[in-house]
């Protein structure tokens, strides 16, 4: 692996969301095809990650707020992201 190049383009952060108006939100990340397994499966469904404080933020059906976003509900437990493209 060439460290100087992989290490810093292929080095996921702590914290993910996939809100634009999270400061958490990086839409050069979310372009490339990241998943996330949270207790060893796999999650299609989730908003926001936490490595560091072992937690995911999933939608929780098609349940929306008043304001018609997504209902997310926050899960602890071991995170593992990782970029699908490297297998």
């Amino acid at each position: 692996m060439n460290e100087n190049n992989d290490a810093t383009h292929d080095q996921l952060p702590d914290r993910l969301s996939t809100d634009p108006k999270s400061p958490y939100y990086n839409a050069d990340l979310l372009a490339r095809d990241i998943g996330i397994r949270f207790k060893g499966i796999e999650k299609t469904n989730v908003e926001e990650y936490c490595v560091s404080e072992g937690w995911v933020r999933v939608t929780a059906g098609a349940a929306k707020d008043r304001y018609g976003n997504p209902l997310t509900i926050k899960v602890h437990g071991p995170v593992e992201p990782y970029f699908r493209d490297k297998g």
